[in-house]
């Protein structure tokens, strides 16, 4: 059996006092009717559903969707379990887990309190990769905990997409869930946003006639987004990336360093700066932002020429457009009212959807790097200065991904069909 994500509100669902335009009891009451959310109208009964594919008509129908009919099925995955991603929905359902500690925005507001956030992804997957996804948040912060639990919870499906927990905990569930399953795991925090800044990158260098290795990188922000970004654009080939903490550029002399940091200062920093980020701009050609906070106006202006300035961070870039523009080639945010919006949802759909296509074992950081060249190839001939990454709503980047994960997966022996 499949089934699928479905919107599972019609309008007559709406109720009364939605359709007066006023706030629902309970919902900022102060006693009276005030002017009512949308956001709230939306989320109302929650955005998914279940949906069954198959009919169930009459008894013959139920006689082969359930009982007798299904034993038959049953014997034969327990007789042969491959055949399990043949006759279930599990090579096309990836379980989306998080504990709400890390939600974009808000922080750690709770399992219950992230499950819209998760429900969204869900909608997300659907829309974009065509790929079923099941929200799962767990009423624990302890990382074996969520790993035994992702562990038992993983016959049912066919990939596990980590969301919104908190650094350091995210590196080591992600690290314990992939030595322990044979499905993909991927933890969209820091890899889908490695995709799509890899991606934009490529093309602001091939848009002023530069490489990647021509470029000397600087990252605000040294949590599972910041240390993500970081080893892959190493991967990637960058001539040089560091990355700045609160307490500054994350080096070798430093003895604050957390076990994920002092790995990261081995890999980075090959220039051997030290001191804050601000010091670190100064000559540098590519900022990039994922920390919040505000970088000086005057720490932008000391960046090489031609620079390239992409402040991700939401809803206030950690550089405004408007300051990054007097100064950079190319400008960045994580906003959809900007142009080149570094938006997750360009990877982790296409990404899932070529590794389930291909019964993946893992997602390796070739698919990765095969998911970011597809996704800037989009780009094409119309690159420009403010295109140098496609719109979420490009119907072209979805299967582009998908093809070139799945193409990548089989060239590097973890595909199994």
């Amino acid at each position: 059996m499949a089934a699928e994500i479905v919107n599972p509100r019609s309008d007559s669902t709406i109720d009364s006092a939605t359709d007066r335009g006023v706030r629902p009891t309970g919902v900022g009451d102060t006693g009276a009717e005030e002017p009512f959310d949308p956001a709230f109208a939306l989320h109302r009964g929650g955005k998914m559903a279940v949906q069954a594919t198959v009919p169930i008509r009459d008894k013959d129908d139920l006689s082969l969707a359930y009982t007798p009919g299904v034993a038959k099925v049953c014997s034969a995955i327990a007789d042969h379990p491959e055949l399990v991603h043949d006759y279930t929905w599990k090579s096309q359902v990836v379980a989306v887990v998080t504990d709400g500690t890390a939600v974009l925005g808000l922080g750690d507001i709770g399992p219950e309190a992230s499950l819209p956030v998760m429900e969204g992804k869900a909608i997300l997957f659907k829309q974009f990769g065509g790929v079923d996804a099941v929200p799962i948040a767990l009423a624990t912060t302890d990382a074996d905990e969520i790993v035994d639990t992702v562990v038992r919870l993983a016959p049912s499906f066919g990939g596990v997409n980590l969301e919104d927990i908190s650094a350091p905990r995210c590196f080591e569930i992600e690290r314990k869930l992939q030595e322990r399953l044979d499905i993909p795991v991927f933890h969209d925090d820091q890899h889908g946003t490695a995709v799509v800044t890899l991606a934009a990158l490529r093309n602001a260098a091939k848009l002023s006639g530069r490489t990647l290795g021509d470029l000397r990188g600087v990252i605000s922000g040294a949590g599972a987004a910041g240390v993500a970004i970081a080893k892959f654009l190493l991967e990637a080939g960058i001539g040089d990336v560091a990355v700045a903490d609160r307490k500054g550029i994350v080096s070798r002399d430093r003895d604050d360093l957390t076990e994920v940091k002092r790995e990261l200062a081995e890999l980075t920093n090959r220039a051997g700066l030290s001191g804050s980020l601000e010091q670190a701009l100064a000559g540098a050609d590519v900022f990039i932002g994922v920390s919040g906070g505000t970088v000086p106006e005057a720490a932008v202006a000391s960046m090489a020429p031609g620079a390239y300035v992409f402040a991700m961070a939401n809803p206030n870039p950690e550089v405004h457009p408007e300051v990054a523009h007097k100064y950079a080639a190319v400008v960045a945010t994580g906003r959809s009212d900007f142009p080149n919006q570094i938006n997750n949802v360009l990877a982790f759909p296409g990404i899932f959807a070529g590794a389930l296509q291909v019964r993946a074992s893992r997602i390796t950081e070739g698919m990765k790097i095969a998911a970011a060249n597809a996704l800037a190839d989009v780009v094409g001939d119309e690159l420009a200065a403010d295109y140098v990454i496609p719109s979420p709503f490009d119907e072209r980047v979805a299967p582009a991904v998908t093809a070139a994960v799945a193409a990548a997966a089989r060239a590097e022996g973890v595909a199994r069909r």
